[in-house]
């Protein structure tokens, strides 16, 4: 039951991601950067605190996959957080979990993994749901929704590497490679700030402070410590199943909060999109077994 409270709490907080990128006015990049550094200091902190020590020999082992992943998780953020300046947070939220998609179509050339009829299914499913999403950008004067959702894809793209990628890390700590992976990805951005916006910004937006502090203890922090530590004794479907509470949050929050209009189209292609990952991901053959052997 603890492990559920800590995924479940993991997944609300990561849902509120939007809302809090929504109230800092900085550059997707140096947003990137500060929540990663502070999120990975913090996660530091934890370790010193309970007297554990971070597995260097883990990191080298695995040096270039953890750097292609870091490069990944930059990728990222910068693309989620870029989406929110341009459309809603529930558009950006349903182009970003177009990624689980992506690992499908991707999965029989890096992974090897033969596509099943229900993977194909969901993926048609999954585009047809987008093309809804999309449409509404399309019949609108300005683009600007068209180009959040796009870019969210970016986002989920970069996801998809993310995951794929950690597929091939087999041994050691998730929370170990989260620091090492946050950590990098800090350094990875530093010199982007420069190259892009030309220096730091946050001077300037002094009452954004407060929402990068949140951003990066509360949403990167502790939201990765609680997702971590819920995972050790949750199966990957329970896993699967509560992952699903991320976007609905985030679309509950986009439409009562923010209050964020949604189109008929937009709720039936949101509704398409997120079941038809939801059912790429749910196993009803292990449901199955596991009703016949009592579980």
């Amino acid at each position: 039951m603890k492990s559920v409270v800590q995924f479940i709490s993991s997944m609300i907080i990561f849902g509120m991601i939007g809302l809090i990128i929504k109230q800092i006015k900085l550059s997707s990049i140096e947003i990137a950067m500060f929540s990663s550094f502070i999120g990975s200091t913090f996660l530091i902190l934890i370790y010193i605190l309970r007297n554990k020590r971070l597995d260097f020999s883990f990191l080298k082992n695995y040096k270039w996959l953890i750097i292609i992943s870091s490069f990944a998780l930059a990728g990222n953020w910068v693309f989620l957080f870029q989406s929110y300046q341009y459309t809603s947070i529930s558009n950006a939220t349903l182009g970003y979990y177009f990624g689980p998609i992506i690992v499908l179509l991707l999965s029989p050339f890096i992974l090897k993994e033969a596509l099943s009829k229900k993977s194909i299914l969901c993926i048609v499913a999954s585009l047809i749901g987008l093309i809804f999403i999309l449409s509404n950008g399309f019949l609108q004067p300005g683009l600007n929704d068209v180009l959040g959702i796009l870019i969210s894809m970016l986002a989920g793209s970069c996801y998809a590497c993310l995951m794929l990628t950690n597929k091939f890390i087999k041994q050691g700590s998730r929370l170990d490679l989260t620091v090492f992976q946050l950590g990098i990805t800090a350094l990875i951005l530093l010199p982007f700030i420069f190259l892009v916006g030309g220096g730091f910004e946050i001077h300037t937006q002094i009452s954004a402070v407060p929402f990068i502090i949140f951003l990066g203890i509360i949403n990167t922090g502790i939201g990765f410590w609680l997702f971590f530590s819920g995972m050790e004794k949750l199966n990957g479907q329970h896993i699967a199943l509560l992952s699903y509470i991320d976007p609905l949050v985030a679309i509950f929050i986009s439409g009562l909060i923010l209050r964020e209009q949604f189109t008929f189209l937009q709720i039936i292609g949101g509704i398409i999109l997120i079941s038809s990952t939801f059912l790429s991901e749910f196993s009803f053959k292990r449901l199955k077994m596991k009703r016949k052997q009592g579980f």
